[in-house]
């Protein structure tokens, strides 16, 4: 019951998130006092995720880095670039709005590239390599991005942020990979399958938590929130094309292909709201909340382009060589 039950929650991924931040805007009143749980909430979410992995997957893709290589040089350089470019030219002077459209590409990339890769059977262990390895350095990666990129702009409390990320993310994956290592992989088929619903749900409740406590700055719409709304838009489908092209450029096979469209692509951006409610002024965390509506249905369209033209690509060949 419970796997048909995750199934239907994989159907309607897409839904969630954009249905979770609007309701969390039009309950604010009755759901921001319950923003302490996020940080809870989110690592019960990282370690579930992570019931399904161990440190063999990194073992498997070592011998051949580049793919991964590839995948850090897009998270943590081409996107903050291109995402401090398009901010100072659509928001100059906003300090605070071009903080949140980078700290919404610094942040690690999303665990639920996971799930995506594996309907578009792309590389597993190399998804699972680029979540541990980018989820691990993340509390170093972001505050150091974020002091190159932003500088004393914005105050930032480095050491809490690094806290932040440790509980939320860090530390419940190394516990999840550690069950899953010590047990041989039986704690994915005995508890990792009865959590994942449970996970899937949990992602909509971290939205709208979020979405409450940044609803003053998406109850009221006028030019300033349609402008951030259509430059995070921007940015993350040209995160996903970025990806794509750079895969394709590097003359890499079609599952490496797939799995950095979605790792370059996603974001863990659950994680990015927390970490902007938790440590910066709320206008910060406007662009990184807006970043929830696009992310998974970026994701299923992106799943959808990649399908059809790795299909056409099949058949053209088939066509030559007949």
């Amino acid at each position: 019951m419970l796997q048909k039950f995750n199934k239907q929650l994989e159907n309607i991924m897409p839904l969630i998130t954009p249905v979770s931040v609007v309701t969390g805007v039009l309950l604010s009143a009755y759901l921001k006092d319950f923003s302490y749980l996020i940080p809870w909430i989110f690592a019960f979410m990282t370690f579930a995720g992570s019931l399904s992995s161990n440190f063999h997957s990194i073992k498997e893709v070592m011998v051949h880095p580049f793919p991964i290589f590839l995948a850090m040089l897009i998270l943590h350089a081409l996107m903050p670039i291109w995402a401090w470019g398009i901010g100072h030219i659509a928001f100059s002077g906003d300090a605070y709005t071009i903080t949140g459209l980078i700290l919404g590409m610094v942040i690690p990339t999303g665990v639920t590239s996971f799930i995506w890769v594996s309907i578009y059977r792309g590389n597993i262990p190399l998804v699972l390599s680029v979540i541990l390895i980018d989820t691990l350095l993340s509390p170093i990666l972001v505050p150091i991005s974020l002091s190159l990129f932003i500088g004393q702009q914005v105050e930032m409390d480095f050491l809490h942020i690094m806290k932040g990320l440790l509980g939320m993310v860090v530390i419940p994956s190394l516990i999840g990979m550690l069950l899953n290592q010590v047990t041989k992989g039986k704690i994915n088929q005995q508890l990792g399958t009865r959590l994942a619903p449970f996970s899937k749900i949990s992602i909509g409740f971290v939205v709208m938590l979020n979405g409450a406590v940044v609803a003053p700055y998406l109850k009221h719409i006028n030019m300033k929130l349609v402008s951030i709304t259509m430059t995070v838009f921007f940015i993350a489908l040209t995160g996903y094309l970025f990806s794509f092209l750079l895969g394709l450029l590097m003359k890499r096979d079609r599952d490496t292909v797939v799995t950095l469209t979605f790792s370059g692509g996603m974001r863990n951006i659950s994680a990015g709201a927390v970490l902007a409610v938790s440590f910066f002024p709320a206008a910060v965390a406007v662009p990184v909340v807006v970043g929830m509506l696009f992310q998974q249905v970026l994701a299923s369209t992106n799943g959808h382009f990649l399908d059809r033209y790795f299909s056409k690509k099949i058949k053209k060949q088939e066509s030559v060589c007949l």
